[in-house]
């Protein structure tokens, strides 16, 4: 049972608990023909404690936020460089790329840099190529990231094909003026701000790096 599921279970377990033992005091009364004062004076008390259960759990349901729910997205794991670059952009590309996987939501990324795409890991698709759309092209031109929590709710989401097709959100970030970050999360509204903050100081160092450097 994943961590969505034992949440759900802990938000009902009140009410159920707090349910049953209702049940069973009244159970027990109708079936007992002589109250006792002490008799009467518990099961009082046992409908207040199954009631404060119940009202527990629905105070459960309304405070505590459920998990989005994860999927798991189609294709192959991979990692994929592009052969001609030098090795410290190579490691260092690497190194963000495990960040991120390990670190975020995200299960799915590129770089996209100079027409080309410099690396691909994560679970990955057939497709390689990266060919600009509006989403893509808006980042680029206003220097902005675009973080599509839902993407399937996005009629433009058919431009990022070169990540797994049930992908359930995904950040756009821009690396300069000159490439993007791509990244695929496998549950929609997944990447906190916290997230998104490090995504940009991430890719603000691969733009460093990668305007510096010639292959």
């Amino acid at each position: 049972m994943g961590q969505s599921g034992q949440n759900q279970v802990l938000r009902v377990l009140p009410i159920v608990v707090g349910g049953l033992a209702g049940t069973l005091l009244l159970l027990n009364r109708l079936f007992t023909p002589d109250l006792t004062n002490s008799q009467a004076r518990s099961d009082v008390l046992g409908v207040i404690l199954s009631a404060v259960l119940i009202l527990t759990g629905l105070l459960w349901q309304q405070v505590q936020p459920r998990l989005p729910e994860s999927v798991e997205l189609i294709g192959e794991e991979g990692f994929e460089l592009l052969p001609e670059l030098p090795d410290d952009v190579k490691t260092e590309l690497a190194w963000a790329s495990h960040l991120l996987l390990t670190n975020t939501a995200t299960r799915s990324l590129l770089v996209w840099y100079d027409g080309q795409v410099l690396l691909r890991r994560g679970i990955l698709p057939e497709t390689r190529e990266v060919t600009p759309g509006p989403i893509l092209q808006r980042v680029l031109e206003k220097q902005k990231p675009v973080y599509l929590v839902a993407l399937k709710l996005y009629p433009g989401k058919i431009e990022f094909n070169y990540l797994p097709e049930n992908t359930q959100g995904l950040i756009c970030q821009p690396i300069g003026n000159r490439g993007a970050l791509i990244l695929g999360a496998n549950a929609p509204r997944s990447y906190t701000r916290q997230d998104e903050n490090w995504v940009a100081a991430i890719a603000d160092k691969l733009d460093d790096t990668l305007s510096q450097s010639t292959w």
